[in-house]
């Protein structure tokens, strides 16, 4: 695996790729994140890139697939450590705010608390060819001669809207691209990846991802959110209704609009030594985080959130009978709880703020948010210079 700069390696056997398309798809470097705008949420301090990448060892990789006039989706892989995860498991927890969803491996991670895969997002009817490749990659990894029960976790949202999402387009070359270009610099956002072609609030929706450092005097961990955004309600950045003044929310009168519908895939990551127990609580403050965006988590989203630690101490390494394994006390939890709320929030903004606009299925299109009225609207509001 590179751990060089992040990547988002495209296939080599998309030959009937439409040039124009894929540059619309993913030229969302010009576009800025919240805090490039002067939005600064909460009152922590992010990490250097402001990403799930900030906590040590994280890696993410990112295969975006477009191909003709209708396939618009991708795979997103986040790493919890570079080496075996298999043997070297870290602790893990799902919460499920709203469950209209798929995420595979759900159980297993319920029973045990722990992660043995990297986890994988793409689009709602590729989830099983997507575990199915990257079971083969695991398979086929040194070591794993004799191994014959594998948990991979894998979510997704449905970007149907713009994806010809029937055709089931992720192939095994896609998953392998993503999981074998993760590294541990910055992080692609937007309109990439498995966030090819999801939609937010009415604009078009994406990767994205924040993150936090505690001071010295709270642990000085680090914690990292990254997130698949998909889904609906009324826009909310730093607590300007920006959704309500451009006229795009849900239950707008009689208009006909949607009713929050879509899903969320959402994975924490901290080097604070945590167990299962606290990591599901961890987990579950990201929906308070999403709901400061403006969701209410309807009645047709799938609302998900994977969290996992990767301190040293508290990894389950294959073999040891009885291990000594460190654990934060309850009394200093509240604090990362505030990280992952504001780093939540972010990740969402930056998922929206970086989008581009993508034409795909049926000639269905979802605009990229307008960073001019994002601005105004804000600076109206003074909630930046």
């Amino acid at each position: 695996m590179r751990r060089s700069r992040n990547v988002v390696p495209m296939p080599l056997l998309l030959a009937f790729v439409l040039a124009p398309v894929m540059a619309e798809a993913q030229a969302g470097d010009d576009r800025p994140r919240a805090r490039d705008l002067g939005i600064e949420i909460g009152i922590f301090t992010p990490g250097p890139h402001n990403a799930i990448t900030d906590v040590p060892g994280v890696l993410v990789g990112q295969t975006t697939v477009i191909e003709g006039e209708g396939v618009r989706t991708g795979v997103t892989a986040i790493l919890p450590h570079g080496g075996d995860l298999f043997r070297d498991r870290v602790p893990a927890a799902i919460h499920v705010g709203n469950g209209f969803g798929k995420l595979v491996g759900t159980t297993q991670v319920h029973e045990l608390g722990e992660l043995e895969t990297p986890i994988l997002f793409t689009c709602t009817l590729c989830v099983w060819q997507a575990a199915d490749a990257m079971v083969d990659w695991l398979l086929a990894r040194p070591g794993m001669g004799g191994v014959r029960s594998i948990n991979p976790v894998v979510g997704e949202t449905n970007d149907g809207g713009l994806n010809d999402i029937r055709a089931r387009p992720i192939r095994p070359e896609h998953v392998v691209s993503a999981l074998e270009g993760a590294s541990d610099g910055p992080v692609a956002e937007g309109s990439v990846g498995a966030g090819t072609g999801t939609r937010s609030f009415g604009w078009k929706g994406g990767i994205g991802t924040a993150s936090r450092i505690l001071p010295s005097s709270l642990g000085g961990y680090h914690v990292g959110v990254l997130v698949q955004s998909n889904f609906g309600g009324l826009l909310t950045v730093d607590g300007v209704r920006v959704g309500e003044a451009l006229g795009r929310y849900s239950f707008r009168g009689d208009v006909e609009s949607d009713e929050g519908d879509g899903s969320i895939m959402i994975v924490i990551a901290t080097d604070a030594p945590l167990s299962d127990r606290n990591l599901e609580r961890l987990a579950s403050r990201a929906m308070m985080g999403l709901a400061r965006t403006g969701s209410f988590a309807g009645n047709g989203s799938g609302d998900y959130i994977i969290a996992f630690s990767t301190a040293e101490g508290v990894r389950r390494v294959s073999g040891q009978a009885v291990p000594t394994v460190e654990d934060l006390p309850n009394a200093r939890t509240s604090a990362l709880f505030q990280a992952v709320v504001e780093s939540t929030e972010e990740a969402v903004i930056n998922s929206i703020l970086k989008a581009t606009t993508v034409t795909g299925v049926g000639g269905s299109t979802a605009e990229a948010i307008s960073i001019e009225d994002v601005t105004r609207l804000l600076r109206e509001a003074g909630r930046i210079p």
